[in-house]
Parts: structure tokens; C-alpha cells; sequence
């Protein structure tokens, strides 16, 4: 009963598939009172996915890049009844140019925009929340990472704007723990996401996983990192922020293939 009587906003519901949907799923069984976000062409998506949740929820339309969508959506929940007790996001994007292995020839105007989407988001979230976060007694924010503590193949872009994310992550639990708001991530092993497919090789991220996590590790199974997150949303983690914590069956701590 962790997230009994919470309410919470969660960003990134795309399919069954995605972390944030399970999130929401485990979220719902103790009770939490949960709003989605979708965007564009993406919106019918998660209106869709959003019914195979157990009870009805609303979903908000939510552009991170706009303000304007930032300020509409806080002034919706507002009207809903004000303070929110927490906010995942589970946003990331890059186009083409800056993932699958040409690192040296992305543009800046790409990077600018996998950077802007996947990085400065959690600040502009954090910054459009706080408000709503401080009139539930602080909350939490918690957004999903890969670790960035190394360079992994064709991942190239999108692994700069995560090691930012992390950077991010840190300087806004700075910033809004004076409100009592914490902010943390969890740093995912390789799932079987959207995501994920538009990663040229994941297959090899997989069998990365298969060799060196040791307590093993399911790429279709989301379900034990929603875990890491219900619970990093929760009251039971009061003095944790500006963590990155990794739910990766163990593999970012070997040095070396342990199975």
C-alpha cells in the first residue's frame, strides 16, 4: 500500500510494453489516482493503451519542448484538485542521425533537438511542477536512464543526453529539495521497448545483460525496474534524491562476464 491515496502524473505510456505503463498498473492496485501524458500523433495511443488500465484515468495532451502545453497541463491539474505527489518521466527521443553509429556526423540541430527532449525535459517538468509537487508536501520525481557511465554501441547521442539527464538529475534535487521534493533516477537494463527498437544492434545490449547480470535479466519483462520506480515514489525513501539507482539485475557493478 506504498502509493495508497497518491496522485501522480506519468509521462512516456506508449504500449503494454513500456515501463511507464507499469508503472501506472502497479501504481493503481494500492489505490494512487494517476494522469497520463501523450503527445501528437501519440496521444490516440495512449488513450488507447490507458483503457487496459483497471480503472479509467485521464489523459493530457503534453508537448516538454512547449511551454505552453507545460503550463496548460499544470492548470489542468490544478482545477482537478491541486498538489500532485509525483511525476515520472519517461520521455526520450533522438532522431536517425543521432543514434546507430554516426556519432561524428550528427548535426548540431539534431543533437540540439535529442538534448532538448531527453535531457532539458526533466528540468522543464521539475520547473512546471514544483508548485503543485510543494502543495503536496514535496513528492517525488522519478525519471527512467540507461546508464551513461560508459559509451555503448550505436547509442551514441542519445547516450550524451542521458549522461546530462543524470547531471540534471542532480542539480534539480539541489534546487527543489528545499521544498522537499526528491529526484532520482532509474537507470533500466536493456527492455524490450519503442524505445529500444530504434537502436541499431540491441541485440547485443542483450546478450551484454545474458553474460554479466548476476541475478540474470529479462528483456520483456518491465515489471521489477516499475518496481524501483513505484517505490522511489513512495514516503519509504525520505532522504534519497539525486540518486541514480541502477535496476539492472546487477550487470553495471562486473567488471567482467560472470555467467
Amino acid at each position: 500500500m506504498l502509493l495508497a491515496d497518491k496522485r501522480l502524473v506519468i509521462t512516456g505510456v506508449l504500449n503494454d510494453a513500456s515501463i511507464a505503463f507499469h508503472v501506472a498498473r502497479l501504481a493503481q492496485q494500492p489505490g494512487a489516482d494517476i494522469v497520463l501524458t501523450g503527445f501528437g500523433r501519440g496521444m490516440r495511443i495512449t488513450e488507447r493503451i490507458a483503457g487496459r488500465l483497471e480503472a479509467a484515468v485521464d489523459v493530457l495532451e503534453l508537448d516538454v519542448t512547449d511551454e505552453t502545453h507545460l503550463d496548460r497541463v499544470r492548470a489542468a491539474l490544478d482545477e482537478r484538485g491541486g498538489g500532485v505527489d509525483g511525476v515520472v518521466h519517461a520521455i526520450g527521443f533522438a532522431p536517425d542521425s543521432a543514434i546507430g553509429g554516426q556519432f561524428l556526423q550528427t548535426p548540431w540541430e539534431d543533437v540540439a533537438t535529442a538534448v532538448h527532449v531527453s535531457t532539458y525535459s526533466l528540468a522543464a517538468l521539475g520547473r512546471a511542477f514544483a508548485p503543485l509537487l510543494a502543495a503536496g508536501g514535496g513528492g517525488a520525481i522519478v525519471g527512467l536512464d540507461f546508464d551513461a557511465a560508459v559509451a555503448w554501441p550505436s547509442y551514441d547521442w542519445m547516450g550524451v543526453a542521458k549522461a546530462g539527464l543524470e547531471s540534471c538529475c542532480r542539480y534539480l534535487a539541489r534546487d527543489l529539495g528545499a521544498q522537499g521534493t526528491r529526484v532520482n533516477l532509474v537507470a533500466a537494463g536493456p527492455l524490450r521497448t519503442i524505445a529500444a527498437r530504434s537502436i541499431a544492434g540491441f541485440s547485443t545490449y542483450e546478450q551484454v545483460w545474458q553474460k554479466r547480470a548476476p541475478l540474470g535479466w529479462d528483456t520483456g519483462d518491465p515489471e521489477p525496474v516499475a518496481r524501483v520506480v513505484c517505490a522511489l515514489l513512495s514516503d519509504w525513501t525520505p532522504v534519497v534524491t539525486g540518486e541514480i539507482v541502477h535496476a539492472d539485475g546487477g550487470a553495471h557493478a562486473m567488471g567482467a562476464d560472470v555467467r
